[in-house]
């Protein structure tokens, strides 16, 4: 599996998953700016991870295993 650096799909996906604080909003559409926004950035897709993941496993206990929340 290879990684694109800059994919920014997730961030789409993350905005519309809960509420944000307009600084995170910022840094999600607009990008990073220097070392603090890119720790920021690595929490803020930590959490889209685990929520991705809790969205699935939800999923998965209700229906047969989906393909599309592993990807």
């Amino acid at each position: 599996m290879t990684n694109k650096w800059n994919d920014k799909s997730w961030q789409k996906d993350f905005l519309k998953m809960k509420s944000h604080s307009p600084a995170d909003v910022k840094l999600l559409m607009g990008g990073v700016k220097g070392l603090k926004d890119a720790w920021r950035l690595g929490v803020l897709h930590v959490e889209y991870e685990k929520i991705k993941k809790n969205k699935c496993d939800k999923n998965n206990s209700l229906s047969v295993r989906k393909r599309s929340c592993w990807i």
